[in-house]
């Protein structure tokens, strides 16, 4: 059976093997009849009707020959011909099968993908999904010319956004470099556009953007040449459209080189360009125009632009330029019409009530909420405050000009503010009435103002309320000051400026307790209220609350960076907390904004010499001299720096001024004369002393160097002034007396407790004459540099001893044993004088002195061991007639 079918298999292929010599017609049959497809028969199809109802469509096995093709076959019948009786679906032919040996001819279906034969096991895939993934999408080839282009273009494209991004946050200079590496780029790109072919297809608006963001980079830049040649360069190019625009540019920075000339004339051309249909853009090109020829003070062509505008398009900053022309040609007429037009433009701003929310619907509310404070509305309060601003600003500058007196003027402005949409402004321009007033000094008629607002709102009440008070307090009448304060914190207990008023009050009344507390409530209802900071901070310091009222400067120093008053208190604050260091570097920072402040740099002098930093301290009080030379304690450190540095000579220019600046005291003119006897200038001590007694009759210091200036220098008036310094202490000791005398007789009943006291009590006490005098010698034998520390530290004892005249009237067992008393031999010869004030018993005369200047500074001793010298006659005595005459 197996070799049956085998040779029958054989045979059928050899069926279909086709001989090169036959020929073939490979699309005939495609008309024949194929009775397959013939769905009349159907009901006569027996084999059909039986699969339909026995199987249920289930198809047979194979075993009926397939009808032939036309290939080797009889022909089948068309559909114009005899039908045959379809064959049984037994013997139904399968699609691409064999039939009768021949194979089935080739179709237009195997173009579209498909194949005649059947594929065993093939499963339905018509994605071709089991082929596997789809390979890679080929790269592009960016050698080729237009690819280069593009990415050269896209580069461009992206530095220009680069550059601009750059501007935005302000680094200019880097916005700048990357224009130019824009405009690089955009020139290769063009010569390779040429090379390749391509020059008709060159960007001009990549081109256009190039140069515009170069020409505005220049002119951020501060660069102008370049920039108006990179907007000529624009301009002149006619394929650019609408480039006649950018002479409003050119102009601009025609105007910023101060060329107003030029910047009217590009401004026209720039007018000339633009047609009637950018009427918004005309208009801002003739206020322009208008500004430069007020700069030029050009008045009338700047009013006809102005007018021109005012009539086309009325605003408010033109119509406030109009009335500045009007008032710069003084015509008061045309004033009050440019005024009366400046209240009348209209803002288009809608009323303010659509913004409160009503009850009843839930929605609309929400969408009130949402835009209260959106960009729109900002914007709108934003003009509603600039308009306002210019409205008062004018008034403010036409009403002494429009009237006879400036009273009237305001009124007339008031009036016809009160019959505009401004209305509120009424009231504040009264207010500004009053101001003027005070600037006028004339501080009656500004308070009447003031007092006029007492029964108006309570707006404006508070306002005037607190200038009221400001004045009361400047004025020091500080009831009627706080009785305003109140008075304004009552018509508005959120008024900043009434709660510093009141509490500047009780400052002033040392309450520092609840004046802190004012200032704390000011700052919780404006946290940014700079006045209420600064005063709780000095408050602190009164309090000795030193680490609060640091941190109330410190926080003020984050508001206001360049205010020295601040800078100063901290400098302070720090200084009082010992830390002389971060006083000095606040004190920096203060003459690093008012350079020339005498009293900072005399501070920063003072800080350096506690700190033992002496140079230093003499650049900065010499400094300070320069820019204030009447200070005295100034002029006293440079003298005793100069003593102390062994220049008499140079100090002497510093004691003569302030011998100018202080003639009446005495203690200059001493330190002038010593510092010629230090300096060796002998005779000029000496007319200098002269010249003091001349002045000073009665001052024992001047004598006591006169008397021992001529007794070195051997002169024949030293018994003169030996007398007069004779007569002068029994006169202070006379005196001295009668003022102890008073004092026991008053102060009979308390005499026991006196009576310590007096033991140890300077005379200086008891008399107020002898007190000043106590002073001066303590400040002419104390070094300025050190006065302050060594007078608080100086004890009762020490001060008796410092001054000689303190001794002169003691007996001469305490007179000899006090310090710095000395006697020439000369003096213990004179005669004594007949007079009658003089004395029963003889008494010596008390020459010694002490140098104002302190006395001389020691040589330093330049060798560690001490040098023992031999002397040859130390045991020998040495008579008078040894001694110089």
């Amino acid at each position: 059976m197996s070799v049956l079918l085998h040779n029958l298999s054989r045979e059928r292929e050899m069926e279909n093997v086709h001989l090169a010599g036959e020929e073939e017609d490979i699309y005939s049959g495609y008309n024949d009849y194929n009775p397959t497809f013939d769905s009349e028969e159907l009901e006569n199809d027996v084999g059909f009707q039986q699969a339909v109802r026995t199987s249920h469509g289930r198809r047979p096995p194979m075993t009926a020959k397939f009808p032939g093709t036309a290939i080797g076959a009889r022909p089948l019948a068309t559909a114009f011909g005899a039908r045959i009786p379809l064959a049984s679906s037994m013997g139904r032919p399968m699609t691409g099968a064999v039939q009768d040996g021949a194979a089935r001819p080739m179709t237009a279906v195997r173009a579209a993908g498909y194949t005649s034969s059947l594929t065993r096991g093939s499963a339905f895939d018509p994605l071709g999904q089991s082929k596997g993934p789809a390979p890679p999408l080929e790269g592009k080839n960016e050698d080729t010319p237009e690819e280069k282009i593009k990415i050269l273009e896209k580069k461009v494209n992206d530095l220009i956004e680069e550059s601009c991004m750059a501007q935005s946050i302000g680094a200019l200079q880097l916005a700048l470099e990357k224009a130019k590496e824009a405009g690089r780029k955009e020139r290769a790109l063009v010569r390779q556009r040429e090379q390749s072919g391509n020059a008709e297809h060159i960007n001009l608006d990549l081109t256009y953007s190039v140069l515009l963001n170069l020409a505005n980079q220049y002119a951020n830049n501060e660069m102008y040449p370049e920039a108006l040649n990179s907007y000529q360069v624009i301009v002149k190019n006619k394929m650019f459209s609408n480039a006649g625009r950018l002479k409003v540019n050119m102009a601009n920075i025609y105007v910023k080189q101060k060329s107003y000339p030029k910047a009217i004339k590009f401004y026209r051309m720039a007018l000339d360009q633009i047609s009637n249909a950018h009427k918004e853009l005309r208009i801002k090109i003739m206020q322009d125009i208008g500004v430069v020829f007020v700069r030029m003070g050009q008045y009338s062509d700047a009013i006809t632009s102005f007018e021109h505008i005012m009539s086309e398009s009325p605003n408010i900053k033109t119509g406030f330029n109009l009335i500045l022309c009007y008032y710069a040609i003084g015509d008061r007429e045309r004033m009050k019409k440019a005024f009366q037009k400046l209240i009348s433009v209209p803002l288009g701003i809608d009323d303010e009530d659509k913004y409160i929310p009503s009850n009843d619907d839930n929605d609309s509310n929400m969408v009130i909420e949402a835009i209260k404070n959106d960009k729109l509305h900002q914007m709108e309060r934003n003009l509603k405050v600039l308009a306002e601003k210019y409205i008062m600003t004018a008034a403010k500058l036409i009403a002494p000009a429009i009237e006879t007196s400036f009273a009237t003027g305001f009124d007339w402005c008031v009036d016809i503010v009160k019959s505009s949409q401004y209305i509120e402004l009424a009231n504040d321009l009264e207010i500004n009435k009053a101001i003027t007033y005070l600037r006028q000094k004339d501080f009656n008629q500004a308070v009447e103002t003031l007092k006029t607002f007492e029964k108006k709102d309570s707006r404006v009440k508070s306002a005037a309320a607190t200038n009221l008070s400001f004045l009361y307090f400047l004025e020091k009448d500080y009831d009627q000051a706080d009785r305003y304060a109140d008075l304004a914190m009552t018509a508005d207990r959120y008024n900043p400026a009434a709660l510093i008023n009141k509490g500047n009050t009780v400052f002033v009344k040392q309450d520092y307790e609840k004046a802190a507390e004012f200032y704390k409530e000011a700052l919780r209802n404006d946290s940014s209220c700079t006045e209420a900071l600064y005063n709780l901070g000095l408050t602190y310091k009164k309090l000795n609350r030193l680490d609060e009222a640091l941190d109330c400067f410190l926080k003020l120093h984050a508001i206001l960076r360049n205010s020295a008053q601040v800078m100063y208190q901290l400098a302070n604050l720090y200084e009082l907390l010992e830390d002389p260091q971060q006083a000095i570097e606040w004190l920096i920072q203060v003459l690093s904004v008012t350079h020339t402040d005498p009293q900072a740099l005399a501070k920063l002098g003072e800080l350096y010499d506690s700190e033992g930093d002496k140079s230093q301290a003499f650049q900065y009080y010499y400094e300070s001299f320069r820019y204030y030379p009447s200070n005295i304690d100034v002029i006293e450190w440079l003298g005793a720096y100069y003593i102390e540095t062994q220049f008499c000579e140079k100090a002497i220019q510093f004691f003569e001024r302030a011998t100018l600046i202080q003639p009446t005291q005495v203690k200059w003119q001493l330190m002038v004369a010593s510092c010629y006897r230090r300096s060796g200038n002998y005779q000029k001590a000496l007319e200098t002393y002269k010249d003091i007694h001349r002045k000073f009759p009665e001052n024992v210091e001047c004598l006591r160097f006169l008397v021992r200036l001529c007794t070195d220098m051997g002169l024949n008036e030293v018994q003169e002034y030996a007398t007069k310094l004779k007569k002068v202490e029994k006169m202070k000791e006379i005196r001295e007396q009668r003022v102890k005398s008073g004092r026991e007789s008053s102060s009979r009943g308390r005499r026991e407790g006196s009576a310590g006291s007096a033991a140890g009590a300077s005379p200086s006490v008891s008399s107020p004459k002898k007190a000043a005098v106590m002073d001066t010698l303590l400040s002419n034998t104390l070094s300025p540099v050190y006065r302050k520390t060594d007078v608080k530290a100086v004890s009762q004892p020490e001060s008796q001893q410092t001054s000689p005249l303190l001794d002169s009237g003691r007996d001469s067992a305490h007179s000899s044993s006090t310090k710095g008393e000395r006697l020439s031999a000369k003096m213990r010869s004179l005669p004594g004088s007949n007079e009658p004030y003089e004395a029963s018993s003889p008494k010596e005369i008390d020459a010694s002195y002490v140098d104002p200047l302190g006395p001389q500074m020691e040589r330093p001793k330049t060798g560690a061991k001490r040098r023992v010298e031999d002397d040859d006659f130390a045991d020998e005595e040495l008579g008078d007639d040894l001694l110089p005459e």
